[in-house]
């Protein structure tokens, strides 16, 4: 039995899924936000709740052994907006703000008895499409997030990619060439992909509604995942976030990455999520996934 947690900046939701990733619970309660001890203890009695909802205490064949020395019965992953330090172990780029700097894993691992592992929700979202969603099955998958911010997570062989600083797949923080108009990004930087292909952006621009608006999130979006497609070479780009919602993208857009694609022919696939915004969470509970 795997315990997912999505760690939002509204919300924090929580899903048990069963060995062959059947959802056997799923809730969401308020996140308290600038609040880090709140958080924490709000994550730590969502996860005792569920277990005992699910009757997992009484099911001794689940029971892990911990490297804590106690007995736990679900393992717990927890998607967040952000990343855990490679060198100091507390959390950075998160923009909830509050939980910077501070040491969320020892803290969740130390309130719930047992190991917990953090990875960011859009490598949450990558892990749970790549593992029985839209790209099961593939061997390199991209997860892409366009949502209120865009964010990517990339999975090899079922496994996130992290990198040695934490940082693999934030592609939402390269620049977009090609753009004349300068956009100020929230990281301090110019014209990150963030400022065209979020959310917000492209409402700003005109809005889904308008078509010259669309035509050009196509063509940024395009350019975009063709700098993706060089470098990484994916099977599959899942597309998950608000604006994944749009049907046209699936068709237009791999009509016009080839332009910007270093070959004669595309291989790769754009497809939207299939598990839609369940993903990060149950991506969060197949970060345990051996």
């Amino acid at each position: 039995m795997r315990i997912g947690i999505d760690l939002g900046g509204t919300k924090i939701e929580i899903v048990v899924l069963g060995d062959a990733g059947e959802t056997l619970l799923r809730e969401r309660v308020p996140t308290p936000r600038g609040d880090y001890a709140a958080t924490v203890a709000t994550i730590a009695a969502l996860v005792k709740s569920a277990e005992a909802k699910v009757g997992a205490r009484e099911t001794a064949s689940v029971r892990l052994a911990s490297s804590m020395g106690t007995a736990s019965v679900a393992t717990v992953g927890v998607g967040i907006p952000g990343a855990e330090s490679r060198i100091t172990g507390l959390i950075k780029n998160a923009n909830s703000t509050w939980l910077i700097g501070q040491p969320l894993r020892a803290d969740l691992a130390a309130a719930l008895g047992r190991p917990v592992r953090i990875a960011n929700d859009a490598n949450c979202f990558a892990l749970s499409e790549a593992t029985d969603g839209a790209a099961a099955g593939a061997a390199v998958v991209f997860g892409v997030i366009l949502g209120t911010g865009v964010g990517g997570g990339i999975v090899v062989n079922g496994q996130v990619l992290v990198g040695p600083n934490a940082i693999a797949g934030e592609w939402g923080h390269n620049r977009l060439s090609g753009e004349d108009e300068v956009r100020s990004c929230y990281c301090g930087r110019a014209n990150c992909i963030e400022t065209f292909l979020s959310g917000p952006a492209l409402a700003a621009d005109g809005g889904a509604e308008d078509e010259a608006a669309l035509q050009r999130y196509e063509t940024r979006l395009a350019r975009a995942l063709a700098q993706v497609i060089n470098l990484l070479d994916p099977d599959v780009i899942v597309l998950g976030g608000g604006v994944s919602n749009l049907d046209r993208l699936y068709d237009r857009v791999p009509r016009l990455w080839g332009e910007w694609v270093f070959s004669d022919h595309v291989a790769t696939r754009l497809v939207k999520n299939k598990h839609g915004d369940s993903s990060g969470v149950r991506g969060a509970a197949w970060l345990w996934n051996e």
